[in-house]
This record gives structure tokens, sequence and C-alpha cells, in this order.
């Protein structure tokens, strides 16, 4: 399938935030919660250390990835780190999640990033096998704790 990958519009933001629920992330409610997480899609579109990419097909955005650039200690150079990676259920398994992740490398290797660094959900075993197929290994164990 030859989707087109590029750079979001501001008009896109909400298509970008279905794209997001669809991952599981948290839905916003109606009202000032929505607003609030479409300003947060908006600010990580104009921030140069973060940005996101969308996937295109006829044109219909099926599929998405957040990157930012993150400083390391002991590193010269940055790591990309990948938060989200969607592609929605209809256009899965057809190359566009694998395009993603290409201009992912692409734009890292411009960069000048020592690597690239992304998470997947312990259920995610589809998306572990995608990620080794892709040449990622995995090399850390992910801890969080949940603040209320």
């Amino acid at each position: 399938m030859d989707a087109v990958i590029r750079f979001p519009s501001k008009k896109e933001v909400p298509t970008i935030l279905n794209l997001l629920y669809e991952l599981g992330r948290p839905r916003a409610k109606e009202g000032s919660n929505e607003k609030f997480f479409e300003n947060l899609v908006q600010k990580y579109i104009e921030d140069s250390d973060k940005q996101i990419l969308v996937a295109e097909y006829e044109t219909k955005l099926v599929g998405m990835v957040s990157i930012v650039f993150l400083p390391r200690l002991n590193q010269k150079s940055n790591e990309m780190y990948i938060p989200e990676l969607i592609v929605t259920k209809n256009y899965q398994n057809v190359g566009i999640g694998k395009k993603l992740i290409n201009f992912c490398i692409d734009l890292a290797k411009k960069e000048n990033c020592h690597r690239i660094r992304l998470e997947s959900g312990n259920q995610r075993k589809e998306s572990h096998l995608f990620y080794r197929n892709l040449g990622f290994s995995q090399s850390a164990l992910s801890f969080s704790m949940e603040i209320d």
C-alpha cells in the first residue's frame, strides 16, 4: 500500500487524537478536557524537540508516530524516542507501520541520533515481532508508577 508519510497540519489534530484513542490512550471528555488534549498535540507539532508524522492513504490518515529527541547525559548526540506508533486496524499488515518506522530511521540518521528507543506494552506480542523484524532488539525492561 503506497501511503504518504508527512508532517500533519493543524486541522488534523482531531484525527490524530482519534488514532491515539485507538492505540489505547486516555479519551478526552467533552469540553475542556478535549481542548486540553488538542492543545497538547498542537504543541507537539510546534515543538522543535518533538515531531508527529502521519501516514496518509487515499486522503485518509491511517497511521501516526510521535517522536521526541532526548539529550542523554552520557552521549554527544540525541536519542530518538518514539512514545506512540499506531496504524488503524483496517490498514495494519500492509507496510504502513514499516514505512513510518523507516521514515523515523532516516530522520534519526539525518539528525545524528545515536539510537532509536521505543516501548511496547507486554500484551502487544504482534508489535514485538514487528519491531524485531525491523531490526530492533529488546534492551531493557520498563517500569512505571502511576501518580494520582
